[in-house]
């Protein structure tokens, strides 16, 4: 029998945005979603990894810390790039759409059409929609700075009033006051670690 995959998830219960983490055995984040209501179902993340071949278990795994000391700087507007290992799981597009989001400076924001015209396809604003609506690394990957043509915030896996905040978190570089759901805090260390995109 051969050993599959091993890949970790982890919780990070922050008072503005909660966060669900999922590292591979390489500390590779691979999936980073929001968690405003309730915890998502084990099961649920365990049906992603296992689409990947991969065995989810929930433990600590490598770049665990890290990975979660980043988030929390970033949250309380100590920090505005992350150098974290990304494994991007997609198609060839979806791919260049996370790709170009990555391109959107900090404090930024573009809309469909400018992310379209980036990838070289002025007409793809649509395609480009779908794709960041299945972005499987959430803030890290900041499909929070596309933005509708008129300026108006559109859909967000984490809700508009998440994207909201952190947009206003980056216009102003300090946490604002919002907070759809309040969360036990938790200490983490602050290392640093190398950007590295592992499209599979």
């Amino acid at each position: 029998m051969v050993d599959r995959e091993r890949w970790h998830a982890t919780w990070l219960d922050h008072p503005q945005l909660p966060l669900v983490l999922v590292l591979d055995e390489g500390g590779a984040l691979v999936h980073l979603g929001f968690s405003l209501e309730t915890r998502p179902r084990f099961d649920d993340l365990r049906a992603h990894a296992e689409r990947h071949g991969a065995e989810l278990r929930h433990e600590p795994g490598p770049g665990r810390d890290e990975a979660l000391g980043q988030l929390r700087q970033y949250l309380a507007g100590r920090r505005r790039d992350f150098a974290l290992p990304l494994r991007l799981l997609g198609t060839e597009f979806q791919r260049r759409a996370w790709q170009a989001l990555l391109e959107i400076p900090f404090g930024q924001t573009r809309s469909y059409g400018q992310q379209a015209e980036a990838l070289g396809q002025p007409g793809a604003a649509r395609a480009v929609g779908h794709a960041n609506g299945q972005n499987p690394v959430s803030v890290v990957v900041p499909c929070h700075r596309v933005v509708g043509a008129d300026g108006k915030l559109t859909g967000f896996g984490g809700g508009i009033e998440a994207k909201r905040w952190l947009l206003e978190l980056e216009r102003r570089g300090v946490t604002p006051a919002w907070s759809p759901r309040p969360g036990p805090r938790r200490p983490v260390d602050d290392d640093e670690a190398q950007l590295e995109l592992v499209p599979r």
